[in-house]
Protein backbone atom coordinates (compact mmCIF):
# COMPACT_ATOMS: atom_id res chain seq x y z
CA UNK A 1 0.00 0.00 0.00
CA UNK A 2 2.84 2.56 0.52
CA UNK A 3 4.58 1.52 -2.47
CA UNK A 4 1.65 2.70 -4.51
CA UNK A 5 0.49 5.73 -2.59
CA UNK A 6 4.45 6.45 -3.76
CA UNK A 7 3.94 5.25 -7.03
CA UNK A 8 1.02 7.80 -7.40
CA UNK A 9 2.54 10.75 -5.61
CA UNK A 10 5.53 10.68 -7.77
CA UNK A 11 3.01 10.14 -10.29
CA UNK A 12 1.56 12.98 -9.66
CA UNK A 13 4.23 14.86 -8.93
CA UNK A 14 5.58 14.61 -12.77
CA UNK A 15 2.14 15.27 -14.45
CA UNK A 16 1.95 18.54 -12.15
CA UNK A 17 5.32 19.60 -13.77
CA UNK A 18 4.30 18.30 -17.48
CA UNK A 19 1.68 20.74 -16.90
CA UNK A 20 3.51 23.44 -15.71
CA UNK A 21 6.02 23.00 -18.62
CA UNK A 22 3.17 22.90 -21.35
CA UNK A 23 1.73 26.36 -19.43
CA UNK A 24 4.43 27.83 -19.65
CA UNK A 25 5.57 26.80 -23.15
CA UNK A 26 2.22 27.98 -24.56
CA UNK A 27 1.39 31.21 -22.74
CA UNK A 28 4.96 32.48 -23.51
CA UNK A 29 5.25 31.29 -27.30
CA UNK A 30 1.73 32.84 -27.92
CA UNK A 31 3.14 36.19 -26.47
CA UNK A 32 6.35 35.56 -28.12
CA UNK A 33 5.07 35.01 -31.52
CA UNK A 34 2.74 38.08 -31.04
CA UNK A 35 5.51 40.14 -30.34
CA UNK A 36 7.32 38.83 -33.57
CA UNK A 37 4.42 38.74 -36.31
CA UNK A 38 3.57 42.47 -34.57
CA UNK A 39 6.81 44.01 -35.52
CA UNK A 40 8.06 44.28 -31.97
CA UNK A 41 10.87 41.74 -32.46
CA UNK A 42 14.47 43.76 -33.06
CA UNK A 43 18.26 43.88 -34.20
CA UNK A 44 19.25 40.54 -32.78
CA UNK A 45 16.26 38.39 -33.96
CA UNK A 46 17.51 40.01 -37.03
CA UNK A 47 21.31 38.80 -36.66
CA UNK A 48 20.65 35.44 -35.36
CA UNK A 49 17.84 34.87 -37.99
CA UNK A 50 20.35 35.98 -40.72
CA UNK A 51 23.13 33.78 -39.31
CA UNK A 52 21.42 30.91 -40.01
CA UNK A 53 20.16 31.87 -43.01
CA UNK A 54 23.46 32.18 -44.56
CA UNK A 55 24.88 29.23 -43.06
CA UNK A 56 22.29 27.24 -44.39
CA UNK A 57 23.09 28.44 -48.17
CA UNK A 58 26.93 27.60 -47.32
CA UNK A 59 28.08 30.97 -45.88
CA UNK A 60 28.72 30.00 -42.13
CA UNK A 61 28.12 32.52 -39.52
CA UNK A 62 28.36 35.62 -42.38
CA UNK A 63 26.11 38.70 -41.43
CA UNK A 64 25.62 41.95 -42.88
CA UNK A 65 23.82 42.62 -39.62
CA UNK A 66 26.17 41.67 -37.26
CA UNK A 67 29.12 43.50 -39.28
CA UNK A 68 26.73 46.74 -38.77
CA UNK A 69 27.63 45.78 -34.44
CA UNK A 70 31.76 45.15 -35.39
CA UNK A 71 34.02 47.36 -34.17
CA UNK A 72 34.87 48.37 -37.89
CA UNK A 73 31.97 50.15 -38.84
CA UNK A 74 30.59 51.23 -35.21
CA UNK A 75 34.35 52.62 -34.09
CA UNK A 76 36.35 53.31 -37.43
CA UNK A 77 33.27 54.03 -39.94
CA UNK A 78 33.93 51.60 -42.56
CA UNK A 79 31.22 49.95 -44.65
CA UNK A 80 29.07 47.02 -43.21
CA UNK A 81 30.34 43.51 -45.15
CA UNK A 82 28.10 41.06 -46.39
CA UNK A 83 30.77 38.21 -45.65
CA UNK A 84 31.69 39.28 -41.80
CA UNK A 85 32.10 36.36 -40.29
CA UNK A 86 29.96 36.36 -36.28
CA UNK A 87 32.80 34.28 -34.76
CA UNK A 88 34.80 37.18 -33.88
CA UNK A 89 32.28 39.09 -32.34
CA UNK A 90 31.01 35.61 -30.15
CA UNK A 91 31.86 32.30 -30.59
CA UNK A 92 28.44 30.44 -31.40
CA UNK A 93 29.09 26.99 -32.28
CA UNK A 94 26.35 25.26 -31.11
CA UNK A 95 24.38 27.26 -33.73
CA UNK A 96 25.33 24.34 -35.77
CA UNK A 97 22.83 21.71 -33.42
CA UNK A 98 19.55 24.01 -34.61
CA UNK A 99 20.65 24.70 -38.61
CA UNK A 100 18.62 21.22 -39.61
CA UNK A 101 15.56 22.34 -38.24
CA UNK A 102 16.21 26.01 -39.54
CA UNK A 103 16.68 24.42 -43.15
CA UNK A 104 13.08 22.62 -42.67
CA UNK A 105 11.24 25.70 -41.01
CA UNK A 106 13.56 28.79 -42.48
CA UNK A 107 12.37 31.46 -40.59
CA UNK A 108 12.87 33.81 -37.73
CA UNK A 109 9.43 32.60 -36.48
CA UNK A 110 11.22 29.14 -35.97
CA UNK A 111 13.83 30.56 -33.82
CA UNK A 112 11.68 32.16 -31.57
CA UNK A 113 9.61 28.54 -31.11
CA UNK A 114 12.65 27.07 -30.26
CA UNK A 115 13.70 29.74 -27.39
CA UNK A 116 10.88 28.86 -25.87
CA UNK A 117 11.06 25.32 -26.61
CA UNK A 118 14.63 24.78 -25.35
CA UNK A 119 13.35 27.07 -21.60
CA UNK A 120 10.12 24.82 -21.69
CA UNK A 121 12.06 21.55 -22.23
CA UNK A 122 15.01 22.56 -19.48
CA UNK A 123 12.61 22.63 -17.07
CA UNK A 124 11.72 19.42 -17.18
CA UNK A 125 15.60 18.03 -16.94
CA UNK A 126 15.82 20.16 -13.78
CA UNK A 127 12.60 18.62 -12.37
CA UNK A 128 14.33 15.21 -12.76
CA UNK A 129 17.63 16.73 -11.47
CA UNK A 130 15.63 17.41 -7.98
CA UNK A 131 14.22 14.24 -7.89
CA UNK A 132 17.75 12.66 -7.61
CA UNK A 133 17.90 14.66 -3.85
CA UNK A 134 14.03 16.33 -3.20
CA UNK A 135 11.04 14.63 -2.50
CA UNK A 136 8.74 15.38 -5.06
CA UNK A 137 6.35 17.83 -3.75
CA UNK A 138 9.63 20.25 -3.54
CA UNK A 139 11.65 19.10 -6.74
CA UNK A 140 7.70 20.29 -8.30
CA UNK A 141 7.87 23.55 -6.54
CA UNK A 142 11.48 24.35 -7.82
CA UNK A 143 10.19 24.07 -11.47
CA UNK A 144 7.60 25.82 -10.78
CA UNK A 145 9.52 28.51 -9.43
CA UNK A 146 11.99 27.86 -12.81
CA UNK A 147 9.12 29.05 -15.09
CA UNK A 148 8.09 31.45 -12.72
CA UNK A 149 11.26 33.03 -12.22
CA UNK A 150 11.88 36.86 -13.74
CA UNK A 151 15.42 36.11 -15.33
CA UNK A 152 13.59 32.95 -17.04
CA UNK A 153 10.47 34.59 -18.52
CA UNK A 154 11.51 37.81 -19.46
CA UNK A 155 14.93 36.67 -21.50
CA UNK A 156 12.79 34.29 -23.29
CA UNK A 157 10.18 36.92 -24.42
CA UNK A 158 12.92 38.99 -26.23
CA UNK A 159 15.18 38.24 -29.18
CA UNK A 160 16.69 34.94 -29.68
CA UNK A 161 20.04 34.90 -28.28
CA UNK A 162 22.47 32.12 -27.60
CA UNK A 163 21.62 32.00 -24.30
CA UNK A 164 18.59 30.12 -24.29
CA UNK A 165 20.78 26.97 -24.74
CA UNK A 166 22.51 27.07 -21.40
CA UNK A 167 19.50 26.37 -18.82
CA UNK A 168 19.27 22.80 -20.76
CA UNK A 169 22.63 21.41 -20.95
CA UNK A 170 23.96 22.95 -17.76
CA UNK A 171 21.11 21.06 -16.16
CA UNK A 172 21.55 17.98 -18.34
CA UNK A 173 25.28 18.33 -17.81
CA UNK A 174 24.60 18.40 -13.84
CA UNK A 175 22.07 15.60 -13.91
CA UNK A 176 24.75 13.39 -15.86
CA UNK A 177 27.28 14.26 -12.91
CA UNK A 178 24.52 12.80 -10.63
CA UNK A 179 23.91 9.85 -11.90
CA UNK A 180 27.33 9.75 -12.88
CA UNK A 181 26.77 8.82 -16.44
CA UNK A 182 30.29 10.28 -17.47
CA UNK A 183 29.71 10.30 -21.49
CA UNK A 184 26.84 12.39 -21.59
CA UNK A 185 28.56 14.53 -18.54
CA UNK A 186 31.05 15.37 -20.70
CA UNK A 187 29.01 15.84 -23.44
CA UNK A 188 26.74 18.32 -22.31
CA UNK A 189 30.27 19.90 -21.01
CA UNK A 190 31.57 20.38 -24.57
CA UNK A 191 27.64 21.73 -25.40
CA UNK A 192 27.67 24.24 -22.71
CA UNK A 193 31.46 25.31 -23.59
CA UNK A 194 29.90 25.72 -27.21
CA UNK A 195 27.05 28.23 -26.38
CA UNK A 196 29.63 31.18 -25.96
CA UNK A 197 32.82 32.03 -25.71
CA UNK A 198 32.20 33.36 -22.15
CA UNK A 199 29.98 30.19 -21.13
CA UNK A 200 33.32 28.37 -19.59
CA UNK A 201 32.83 30.66 -16.39
CA UNK A 202 29.69 28.29 -15.40
CA UNK A 203 31.37 25.44 -16.07
CA UNK A 204 34.23 27.00 -14.14
CA UNK A 205 32.28 27.38 -11.16
CA UNK A 206 30.75 24.06 -11.35
CA UNK A 207 34.75 22.99 -11.03
CA UNK A 208 35.08 25.45 -7.95
CA UNK A 209 31.91 23.50 -6.76
CA UNK A 210 33.49 20.13 -6.99
CA UNK A 211 36.86 21.33 -5.46
CA UNK A 212 35.20 23.28 -2.55
CA UNK A 213 32.85 20.52 -1.36
CA UNK A 214 35.01 17.83 -1.76
CA UNK A 215 32.36 15.73 -4.05
CA UNK A 216 34.62 15.17 -6.93
CA UNK A 217 37.96 17.62 -6.75
CA UNK A 218 40.24 15.93 -9.46
CA UNK A 219 36.93 15.92 -11.41
CA UNK A 220 36.96 20.11 -10.27
CA UNK A 221 40.39 20.62 -10.96
CA UNK A 222 39.94 19.21 -14.43
CA UNK A 223 36.50 21.02 -15.49
CA UNK A 224 38.39 24.57 -14.08
CA UNK A 225 41.51 23.54 -16.50
CA UNK A 226 39.67 22.87 -19.36
CA UNK A 227 36.94 26.37 -19.02
CA UNK A 228 39.96 28.76 -18.51
CA UNK A 229 42.18 26.79 -21.24
CA UNK A 230 39.11 26.87 -23.56
CA UNK A 231 38.20 30.70 -22.82
CA UNK A 232 41.95 31.82 -23.43
CA UNK A 233 42.32 29.61 -26.32
CA UNK A 234 39.13 30.92 -28.24
CA UNK A 235 39.60 34.44 -27.14
CA UNK A 236 43.19 35.10 -27.89
CA UNK A 237 44.13 32.73 -30.53
CA UNK A 238 41.15 31.49 -32.77
CA UNK A 239 38.60 34.73 -32.35
CA UNK A 240 41.28 37.05 -33.56
CA UNK A 241 41.50 35.10 -37.21
CA UNK A 242 38.12 36.45 -37.79
CA UNK A 243 38.29 39.65 -36.43
CA UNK A 244 39.58 41.96 -33.24
CA UNK A 245 35.93 42.47 -32.40
CA UNK A 246 35.87 40.59 -28.96
CA UNK A 247 38.48 42.60 -27.60
CA UNK A 248 37.68 45.82 -28.89
CA UNK A 249 33.81 45.63 -28.22
CA UNK A 250 33.39 43.71 -25.58
CA UNK A 251 36.48 44.02 -23.24
CA UNK A 252 36.94 47.67 -23.92
CA UNK A 253 33.65 48.59 -23.57
CA UNK A 254 32.68 47.02 -20.50
CA UNK A 255 35.69 46.21 -18.88
CA UNK A 256 38.11 49.43 -19.71
CA UNK A 257 38.53 50.44 -15.94
CA UNK A 258 40.61 47.46 -16.24
CA UNK A 259 42.33 47.37 -19.76
CA UNK A 260 44.41 49.72 -21.41
CA UNK A 261 44.90 50.11 -25.38
CA UNK A 262 42.25 49.96 -27.98
CA UNK A 263 42.93 46.18 -28.53
CA UNK A 264 43.43 43.97 -24.76
CA UNK A 265 43.47 40.61 -24.26
CA UNK A 266 41.71 38.47 -21.77
CA UNK A 267 44.81 37.88 -20.08
CA UNK A 268 45.25 41.22 -19.90
CA UNK A 269 42.39 42.03 -18.28
CA UNK A 270 42.88 39.05 -15.84
CA UNK A 271 45.94 40.71 -14.87
CA UNK A 272 44.15 44.11 -14.28
CA UNK A 273 41.66 42.84 -12.44
CA UNK A 274 44.08 41.16 -10.25
CA UNK A 275 46.50 43.94 -9.74
CA UNK A 276 43.40 46.11 -9.00
CA UNK A 277 41.58 44.97 -5.77
CA UNK A 278 40.59 48.38 -4.76
CA UNK A 279 38.54 48.68 -8.39
CA UNK A 280 37.17 45.04 -7.81
CA UNK A 281 35.61 45.66 -4.65
CA UNK A 282 34.34 48.85 -5.41
CA UNK A 283 32.59 46.99 -8.89
CA UNK A 284 31.04 44.33 -6.57
CA UNK A 285 29.20 46.24 -4.12
CA UNK A 286 28.56 49.64 -5.84
CA UNK A 287 25.80 50.77 -7.15
CA UNK A 288 24.40 48.63 -4.24
CA UNK A 289 21.16 48.98 -4.76
CA UNK A 290 21.45 47.83 -8.15
CA UNK A 291 22.76 44.55 -7.01
CA UNK A 292 20.58 43.97 -4.59
CA UNK A 293 17.87 44.44 -6.80
CA UNK A 294 19.20 42.12 -9.52
CA UNK A 295 19.97 39.46 -6.71
CA UNK A 296 16.34 40.45 -5.15
CA UNK A 297 14.64 39.51 -9.12
CA UNK A 298 17.07 36.12 -9.20
CA UNK A 299 16.17 34.82 -5.98
CA UNK A 300 12.45 36.06 -5.68
CA UNK A 301 10.81 32.81 -7.36
CA UNK A 302 13.31 30.50 -5.07
CA UNK A 303 12.02 32.62 -1.89
CA UNK A 304 15.43 33.70 -1.43
CA UNK A 305 16.85 30.04 -0.18
CA UNK A 306 20.07 30.87 -2.74
CA UNK A 307 20.58 34.12 -0.35
CA UNK A 308 21.96 31.72 2.20
CA UNK A 309 23.01 28.57 0.17
CA UNK A 310 26.94 28.52 0.40
CA UNK A 311 26.31 26.24 -3.23
CA UNK A 312 24.56 28.64 -4.92
CA UNK A 313 26.66 31.34 -4.87
CA UNK A 314 29.25 28.91 -5.54
CA UNK A 315 27.88 27.62 -8.28
CA UNK A 316 26.58 30.94 -9.67
CA UNK A 317 30.13 32.82 -8.74
CA UNK A 318 31.91 33.27 -11.77
CA UNK A 319 28.74 34.31 -14.49
CA UNK A 320 27.82 36.83 -11.98
CA UNK A 321 31.56 38.54 -11.54
CA UNK A 322 31.29 38.61 -15.18
CA UNK A 323 28.43 41.09 -15.11
CA UNK A 324 28.98 42.26 -11.66
CA UNK A 325 32.31 43.86 -13.14
CA UNK A 326 31.03 45.26 -16.33
CA UNK A 327 30.89 48.99 -16.69
CA UNK A 328 26.73 49.96 -17.93
CA UNK A 329 23.28 49.11 -16.58
CA UNK A 330 22.52 46.46 -19.29
CA UNK A 331 24.63 43.75 -17.69
CA UNK A 332 22.16 43.85 -14.70
CA UNK A 333 19.06 44.09 -16.48
CA UNK A 334 17.11 41.08 -15.54
CA UNK A 335 15.03 41.03 -18.97
CA UNK A 336 18.62 40.50 -20.99
CA UNK A 337 19.96 37.31 -21.94
CA UNK A 338 22.97 37.90 -19.94
CA UNK A 339 20.33 36.89 -16.83
CA UNK A 340 20.02 33.21 -17.68
CA UNK A 341 24.06 32.66 -17.31
CA UNK A 342 23.51 32.99 -13.80
CA UNK A 343 20.40 30.65 -13.39
CA UNK A 344 21.71 27.51 -13.31
CA UNK A 345 23.59 27.42 -10.87
CA UNK A 346 21.52 29.53 -8.33
CA UNK A 347 18.53 26.51 -8.98
CA UNK A 348 21.30 23.81 -8.67
CA UNK A 349 22.46 25.55 -5.68
CA UNK A 350 19.19 25.39 -3.93
CA UNK A 351 18.30 22.33 -4.78
CA UNK A 352 21.71 21.25 -2.59
CA UNK A 353 20.52 23.58 0.02
CA UNK A 354 17.23 21.66 0.03
CA UNK A 355 18.40 18.26 0.50
CA UNK A 356 20.53 19.33 3.62
CA UNK A 357 17.33 20.85 5.36
CA UNK A 358 14.13 18.77 3.87
CA UNK A 359 12.78 19.33 7.47
CA UNK A 360 12.17 23.24 7.17
CA UNK A 361 9.71 22.39 4.58
CA UNK A 362 6.53 23.79 6.41
CA UNK A 363 3.45 24.78 5.61
CA UNK A 364 3.95 28.18 6.56
CA UNK A 365 7.35 28.48 4.09
CA UNK A 366 5.81 26.48 1.48
CA UNK A 367 2.97 29.26 1.63
CA UNK A 368 5.65 31.99 1.62
CA UNK A 369 7.43 30.34 -1.44
CA UNK A 370 3.89 30.02 -3.37
CA UNK A 371 3.60 33.32 -2.70
CA UNK A 372 6.90 34.32 -4.14
CA UNK A 373 6.53 32.45 -7.29
CA UNK A 374 3.28 34.61 -7.81
CA UNK A 375 4.73 37.64 -7.22
CA UNK A 376 7.60 36.96 -9.50
CA UNK A 377 5.18 35.94 -12.53
CA UNK A 378 3.41 39.76 -11.44
CA UNK A 379 6.22 41.25 -11.82
CA UNK A 380 7.47 39.69 -15.01
CA UNK A 381 4.28 40.40 -16.55
CA UNK A 382 4.01 44.04 -15.27
CA UNK A 383 6.94 44.92 -16.31
CA UNK A 384 6.27 44.45 -20.14
CA UNK A 385 9.60 42.96 -20.73
CA UNK A 386 10.93 43.26 -24.21
CA UNK A 387 7.58 45.02 -24.86
CA UNK A 388 6.08 42.33 -24.93
CA UNK A 389 3.11 43.27 -23.22
CA UNK A 390 2.73 46.06 -25.38
CA UNK A 391 -1.06 46.16 -26.02
CA UNK A 392 -1.62 45.20 -21.90
CA UNK A 393 0.64 48.31 -20.43
CA UNK A 394 1.39 51.64 -21.38
CA UNK A 395 5.33 52.17 -22.43
CA UNK A 396 5.10 55.34 -20.53
CA UNK A 397 2.45 57.03 -18.03
CA UNK A 398 4.02 60.37 -18.10
CA UNK A 399 3.79 61.09 -21.38
CA UNK A 400 1.23 58.25 -21.87
CA UNK A 401 2.42 56.26 -24.59
CA UNK A 402 0.31 53.25 -25.57
CA UNK A 403 0.00 51.16 -28.99
CA UNK A 404 -3.84 48.99 -28.39
CA UNK A 405 -3.47 45.59 -30.24
CA UNK A 406 -6.01 46.70 -32.85
CA UNK A 407 -4.09 49.60 -33.71
CA UNK A 408 -0.80 47.97 -34.12
CA UNK A 409 -1.96 45.20 -36.29
CA UNK A 410 -3.65 47.95 -38.59
CA UNK A 411 0.10 48.94 -38.73
CA UNK A 412 1.33 45.26 -39.29
CA UNK A 413 -1.07 45.36 -42.90
CA UNK A 414 0.35 48.59 -43.42
CA UNK A 415 4.19 47.47 -42.99
CA UNK A 416 3.21 44.19 -45.07
CA UNK A 417 1.44 46.00 -48.45
CA UNK A 418 4.95 47.59 -48.47
CA UNK A 419 6.97 44.59 -48.00
CA UNK A 420 5.19 42.46 -50.65
CA UNK A 421 7.02 45.08 -53.29
CA UNK A 422 10.60 44.00 -52.54
CA UNK A 423 11.99 40.72 -54.12
CA UNK A 424 13.80 38.07 -51.59
CA UNK A 425 16.64 38.50 -53.22
CA UNK A 426 16.80 42.46 -53.37
CA UNK A 427 19.70 44.20 -50.54
CA UNK A 428 17.79 46.38 -48.07
CA UNK A 429 17.97 48.66 -45.55
CA UNK A 430 15.51 48.70 -43.09
CA UNK A 431 15.09 50.77 -39.98
CA UNK A 432 15.33 48.12 -36.35
CA UNK A 433 12.10 46.65 -35.96
CA UNK A 434 11.48 46.02 -39.78
CA UNK A 435 14.90 43.68 -39.37
CA UNK A 436 13.93 40.52 -38.29
CA UNK A 437 11.31 39.68 -40.89
CA UNK A 438 13.29 41.14 -43.92
CA UNK A 439 16.57 38.74 -42.66
CA UNK A 440 16.45 36.12 -44.40
CA UNK A 441 18.50 37.68 -46.98
CA UNK A 442 22.04 38.18 -47.24
CA UNK A 443 22.20 41.75 -48.27
CA UNK A 444 19.99 43.76 -45.49
CA UNK A 445 21.29 46.33 -42.80
CA UNK A 446 19.93 48.89 -40.85
CA UNK A 447 18.80 52.34 -42.19
CA UNK A 448 20.04 55.01 -42.33
CA UNK A 449 23.12 52.73 -43.83
CA UNK A 450 22.67 52.43 -47.22
CA UNK A 451 26.22 51.34 -48.99
CA UNK A 452 27.11 47.16 -48.06
CA UNK A 453 30.30 45.69 -49.47
CA UNK A 454 30.07 42.14 -51.08
CA UNK A 455 32.57 39.55 -50.71
CA UNK A 456 33.84 40.32 -54.26
CA UNK A 457 35.13 43.83 -53.04
CA UNK A 458 32.47 46.31 -54.95
CA UNK A 459 30.20 48.49 -52.77
CA UNK A 460 27.31 48.66 -53.91
CA UNK A 461 24.02 51.08 -52.54
CA UNK A 462 21.29 48.62 -51.38
CA UNK A 463 18.16 48.15 -53.80
CA UNK A 464 15.41 49.41 -50.77
CA UNK A 465 14.80 51.21 -47.86
CA UNK A 466 12.22 50.69 -45.63
CA UNK A 467 11.68 52.93 -43.01
CA UNK A 468 9.14 53.19 -40.45
CA UNK A 469 8.69 56.43 -39.41
CA UNK A 470 4.87 55.71 -37.86
CA UNK A 471 6.40 53.72 -34.97
CA UNK A 472 8.95 56.99 -34.10
CA UNK A 473 6.72 59.17 -34.60
CA UNK A 474 4.09 57.35 -31.33
CA UNK A 475 7.17 56.41 -29.05
CA UNK A 476 8.56 60.05 -29.55
CA UNK A 477 7.01 62.15 -26.54
CA UNK A 478 8.79 59.47 -24.25
CA UNK A 479 11.82 57.98 -25.78
CA UNK A 480 14.46 60.35 -27.03
CA UNK A 481 16.38 58.05 -29.01
CA UNK A 482 13.10 57.68 -31.25
CA UNK A 483 12.29 61.33 -30.92
CA UNK A 484 16.22 61.44 -32.34
CA UNK A 485 15.29 59.19 -35.23
CA UNK A 486 12.52 61.14 -36.36
CA UNK A 487 13.93 64.11 -36.52
CA UNK A 488 17.33 62.80 -38.90
CA UNK A 489 15.32 60.41 -40.92
CA UNK A 490 12.75 63.12 -42.45
CA UNK A 491 15.02 65.15 -44.10
CA UNK A 492 17.67 62.30 -44.86
CA UNK A 493 14.34 60.73 -47.24
CA UNK A 494 14.09 64.11 -48.84
CA UNK A 495 17.41 64.55 -49.47
CA UNK A 496 17.41 61.11 -51.08
CA UNK A 497 14.66 61.75 -53.29
CA UNK A 498 15.91 65.42 -53.98
CA UNK A 499 19.14 63.72 -55.52
CA UNK A 500 17.67 61.22 -57.58
CA UNK A 501 18.96 58.19 -56.51
CA UNK A 502 15.87 56.92 -54.55
CA UNK A 503 12.08 57.55 -55.64
CA UNK A 504 9.53 56.39 -53.29
CA UNK A 505 7.30 53.21 -54.18
CA UNK A 506 4.37 53.86 -51.62
CA UNK A 507 3.90 55.55 -47.90
CA UNK A 508 1.44 53.63 -45.67
CA UNK A 509 0.73 55.64 -42.65
CA UNK A 510 4.00 56.99 -42.24
CA UNK A 511 6.01 53.30 -43.48
CA UNK A 512 8.01 55.00 -45.81
CA UNK A 513 9.59 52.50 -48.92
CA UNK A 514 12.18 53.91 -51.66
CA UNK A 515 13.87 51.93 -54.46
CA UNK A 516 17.10 53.04 -56.13
CA UNK A 517 17.14 54.70 -59.69
CA UNK A 518 13.50 55.04 -59.72
CA UNK A 519 11.22 58.24 -60.09
CA UNK A 520 8.44 58.73 -57.17
CA UNK A 521 4.65 58.67 -58.63
CA UNK A 522 2.70 61.67 -57.99
CA UNK A 523 0.16 59.46 -55.51
CA UNK A 524 3.13 58.46 -53.44
CA UNK A 525 4.66 61.88 -53.56
CA UNK A 526 1.23 63.23 -52.50
CA UNK A 527 1.11 60.42 -49.83
CA UNK A 528 4.61 61.47 -48.78
CA UNK A 529 4.11 65.00 -48.28
CA UNK A 530 0.45 64.63 -46.80
CA UNK A 531 2.38 62.33 -44.02
CA UNK A 532 5.68 64.96 -43.50
CA UNK A 533 3.12 68.04 -42.88
CA UNK A 534 1.60 65.64 -39.72
CA UNK A 535 5.29 65.76 -38.01
CA UNK A 536 6.81 69.06 -38.68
Amino acid sequence: MLLKRSFIHKTSSLKITLTLSAIFFIFLLVFSLNRYYSFYASYDQGIFNQLFWNSMHGHLFQSSLSSGESSAVTFDHQIHKVFYNHLGQHFVLDFLLWLPIYTLFPSAATLVVLQVALIAVAGIVLYALARHYLPPTIATLITASFYGAIPVIEPTLGNFSEYCQIPLFVFSLLLALEKRRWWLFWLFVALTLGVREDTGFIVFSIGIYLILSRRYPRLGMMLCLISFSYITLVTNVIMPQFSNDNSRLYLTTHFRQYVTGSNPSTLQLLGGILTHPGKLLVNLFTPIDRRLKYLSGQFLALAYIPAISFQAWTLASFPLLELLLQEGQSALALSIRYALGVVPGVFYGTVLWWSQHKERFKPRLRRFWITCIGISIFFSIVSSPNQAFYFLFPDSYRPWVYVPLNRQWEHVGNIRTLMSFIPAQASVSATTHLIPQLSSRSEIIRFPALQLQREQGDIIEVDYAFVDLWRMQQYQAAFKDERQKLKDFVPLIEQLIAQGKYGIVGVQNGVVLLQKGIDSTPEATRDWLKFRSKII
